[in-house]
Parts: C-alpha cells; structure tokens; sequence
C-alpha cells in the first residue's frame, strides 16, 4: 500500500499575488499629494482672497486677522474654506466607515477619483466664469471640500509624516530625531521629501497663478489626482 507523501502546501502552488500591492506605494502617491496641497494653497492665497483652501492651521490664523480687521483678509472666505474643509471632512470619515476592513486600495482610489471630480470642477469654473459674482466662494468650497475628504483619508490610512497639508509636525520630527540631538532614528528622508514637496507645490503654483491663470494650477491638480486614482496601491 502506497501513500501521497505530497505536501498539500505544495500542492497549492505559489501564493495568489496581493491586489493591494498592486500600483504605485502610498508613501509616493502621497508625496504627490503634497505637491498638489502645495498648487491648492497657492490658487487659494494668491488668487482667492488670502485664504487657504487645504492648509487650515493657516486659515484659523488668517480668521483671526480677519477678525480683528487686517486689510486684505476676508472673515467671509475663510468660514465658508474652514465650514466646506469640514463637510469634506466629514464626508471622507463617512466613507473610511463604509470602507472600513475592506480594500485599501479601493478606498485610496475613490477618494483620489472624487478629489479629481471635485478639483476639475474648479478649473472649469476658474475658466468659465473668470471674474463673475460667486466664482471665488465657488472655488473656495470645491476645493476645500476636496481637501477635507482627502485629509480624512490621510489620516485613517496613517502613513507616518505624511499628512499632505501640514508640516508642522513634520519639521518638528525632523529636527528632534537628528543626529544633532543624537537620535537619528527618524524617517528624515521621507520628513525632507515631504517639505520639498509642498515647497515645489507652491513654487509652481505661485508662478502659474502669477503669470498665467487660476484654472491651469487647478487643472494641474485634478490630472494628478485623477492619475493616482488609477494607479495608487493599497500599500505603503
């Protein structure tokens, strides 16, 4: 009497590959993102008024010089950013429960796909309706919304030192873990990638803005999320 001596882990063959890993890392896409807060904050400050749009640290500081009556600042513009940063925000937390113990991967894409839709919007708009009453609060709403969904994402995906909008915490980490005060445990290649990111960011957007248009910078935008909405993995 013979007997399989064949081990059925063997028998199964290679593993099934894993559909998160598929497309580009989050640690790029994001960085990526960052670039594109960078063109956002630009379009907003400089041409909307002197109000951020995606980085709302700054926007409770600009509300406050608002609100003592420092000219060239708008308590109108910085609500409406601050009250659609938050909706968007709240809209992404309700889509991270929906997405909750299911694919990243999936739930990274739509996000980026709805931040393109959003975004692109704006651009038209910005094109279409240059000047008209209504167009500045219009791009003010589309594109804070746009980031407080994306920054709810962000932040239920937790990829370290990546929040796409602010680097407070980011420079703060890169100063206190060097090797100036004998750490240099940190992740100070992605700290640096990150700020370099936002700085090129603003630097291009500041310069479209200066000498062309809103709606390019913004157009900018929208085609870089929609890109990573395609090709984003669901791992870090």
């Amino acid at each position: 009497m013979t007997t399989d001596s064949t081990d059925p882990a063997d028998a199964s063959g290679p593993p099934a590959p894993d559909p998160e890993a598929r497309g580009v890392r989050l640690l790029v896409v994001l960085l990526v993102l960052t670039v594109v807060s960078g063109l956002i904050d630009a379009v907003s400050f400089l041409g909307l008024g002197r109000v951020f749009t995606a980085n709302m640290t700054g926007n409770v500081v600009v509300l406050g010089f608002a609100a003592a009556g420092a000219a060239g600042f708008s308590v109108a513009h910085t609500v409406t950013s601050l009250f659609c940063f938050l909706a968007g925000a709240t809209a992404g937390g309700r889509m991270a429960v929906r997405f909750e113990g299911r694919s990243r991967r999936t739930w990274a894409r739509t996000t980026l796909a709805v931040e393109a839709v959003l975004v692109g919007a704006s651009a038209v708009w910005a094109l279409a309706a240059p000047g008209r009453n209504g167009t500045t609060y219009a791009l003010i709403a589309l594109t804070a919304f746009a980031m407080g969904l994306r920054n709810a994402t962000v932040r239920k995906l937790g990829v370290p030192d990546l929040t796409t909008t602010v680097l407070t915490m980011t420079l703060t980490g890169l100063a206190a873990d060097s090797p100036l005060v004998g750490s240099g445990r940190g992740r100070a290649v992605r700290r640096v990638c990150a700020v370099l990111a936002m700085l090129l960011g603003a630097t291009l957007g500041a310069w479209l803005v200066v000498h062309h248009n809103l709606w390019i910078p913004l157009l900018v935008a929208a085609l870089a999320s929609g890109v990573l909405a395609v090709v984003a993995s669901g791992r870090e």
